[in-house]
C-alpha cells in the first residue's frame, strides 16, 4: 500500500519528494529544488538545480544573480516534466508573476503543494487554478474565520479618495517590492488613475521585469535619487510606492507632510496599523482569505488536507468537522513576506 509520506514527507530543509529526487521551496540549498514562486521565504538562491515557471526563474535571477544555480529548468503552466519517478507540473497560483502550485503524481498518488496563493482577480499575473488532488498542501497565512479581505477596488478607491481630500499632502503607500507594488499600480491605472506614480529605488528592477512580462505600468518616476527629486512641493498630490522598511529612513521625510499607506491583508488588525504608525490602512492582500482557503480546500483536496505554514490549527479543525483528515506540518521558515 502506498503512504502519502513515501511521495512527499517534511524535512528540515523542507518539504522532500523522495521518488523525485527533489525538494520544493528548500529553505537550505539542495541538489534540486522545485521552487514554487519568486519571494526570498520560497525561492532562495545557492541550488545546484532549479525547476521553476519562466517567470520565477527570471525573478530569481534579478534578485541573486544570473549564477544563482549551476542549472535551471524552466516549465511552463500545464507542462509535464518527469522527475526521477515522479510527474511534476506547475499550475498557477495567482500570488504574484510566475507563482505556481506543484503538482506530483507517482503511482496513482497526487499531491500539489500550493505554495503562496490567492483566489481573487489580479492584474499581473495568471489567475489561480483549481487542481484536484489526493492530498492538497495548503498555506494558512490568514487562516482565521476573521480574515476576510474586502474588495480590491474599494481599498483603491480609498486611497484616491484621500489624494481628492488632502491634495496638498504626498501619499506614501508601503509596499512590497515583489507583486504588491506592482498590482496597486495596475490597480489604481484600471481606477483611472494615470498620473507618473512615484516609486523608491528597490521597487526599479522588479518593476522593469514585470513590464519586460507584458505587466503594463505606465509612468513611472524615481523617488530615490536626490538629483531627480526636485523641491519637496512637487510631490503634493502624488503617490510614491516604497517597501515597508523604507518608511523608518531619512527618504519617507523628504515628501510634504505624507500621508502614510500600508497595504497588507494585516491591516484589517487596527491594532497592527496603530502600532506601524498608518494613517491610511489599505487592505489589500497576496494571500488567500478565509473564504479562499476553505473554498480551495473544498474543490482541490479529496482525501486529506496538510497545511505548511500561517494559521495551521483553524484550518486543520474547519477540514476536519467537514470529514477531510487534515494536519499541520512542522515546517519553519516560511513568513508573511509579502505582507
Amino acid at each position: 500500500m502506498i503512504r502519502p509520506e513515501d511521495l512527499l514527507r517534511e524535512t528540515e530543509r523542507g518539504l522532500w519528494c523522495q521518488p523525485g529526487g527533489f525538494f520544493i521551496d528548500p529553505m537550505r540549498p539542495a541538489d534540486r529544488a522545485v521552487v514554487t514562486h519568486g519571494h526570498a521565504d520560497h525561492a532562495r538562491a545557492g541550488h545546484s538545480k532549479v525547476a521553476a515557471t519562466p517567470q520565477t526563474l527570471a525573478i530569481m535571477a534579478s534578485r541573486y544573480g544570473e549564477d544563482f544555480a549551476e542549472s535551471r529548468q524552466a516549465m511552463e503552466y500545464g507542462e509535464v516534466v518527469r522527475m526521477g519517478e515522479v510527474d511534476v507540473s506547475f499550475h498557477p497560483a495567482g500570488h504574484v508573476l510566475g507563482s505556481a502550485q506543484a503538482r506530483l503524481e507517482w503511482r496513482g498518488l497526487v499531491i500539489t503543494v500550493s505554495g503562496d496563493y490567492k483566489r481573487r482577480r489580479d492584474p499581473t499575473c495568471t489567475p489561480f487554478e483549481i487542481v484536484p488532488s489526493h492530498i492538497y498542501v495548503s498555506e494558512a497565512t490568514f487562516g482565521l474565520p476573521v480574515f476576510r479581505h474586502p474588495d480590491d477596488t474599494g481599498e483603491i478607491a480609498k486611497l484616491l479618495a484621500s489624494l481628492n481630500r488632502f491634495p496638498e499632502r504626498a501619499h506614501l503607500v508601503g509596499a512590497y517590492a515583489l507583486g504588491k507594488a506592482q498590482r496597486i499600480i495596475c490597480l489604481l491605472r484600471e481606477a483611472g488613475y494615470h498620473d507618473p506614480i512615484y516609486i523608491h529605488g528597490a521597487l526599479k528592477q522588479l518593476c522593469a521585469l514585470y513590464e519586460d512580462h507584458g505587466v503594463q505600468l505606465g509612468e513611472l518616476r524615481n523617488a530615490t535619487l536626490k538629483d531627480e527629486d526636485g523641491k519637496k512641493a512637487d510631490f503634493a498630490g502624488k503617490i510614491i510606492i516604497g517597501p515597508p522598511s523604507s518608511f523608518q529612513t531619512s527618504w519617507a521625510r523628504r515628501f510634504p507632510d505624507p500621508v502614510t499607506a500600508f497595504a497588507s491583508g494585516w491591516m484589517q488588525v487596527r491594532a497592527r496599523a496603530r502600532q506601524r504608525g498608518v494613517e491610511l490602512p489599505l487592505i489589500l492582500s497576496d494571500h488567500a482569505d478565509w473564504d479562499e482557503l476553505t473554498d480551495t480546500v473544498r474543490e482541490s483536496a479529496r482525501e486529506e488536507l496538510w497545511i505548511t505554514h500561517g494559521r495551521e490549527d483553524a484550518l486543520a479543525r474547519w477540514a476536519q468537522l467537514e470529514g477531510l483528515k487534515a494536519r499541520p506540518l512542522s515546517l519553519v521558515g516560511y513568513e508573511d513576506e509579502g505582507e
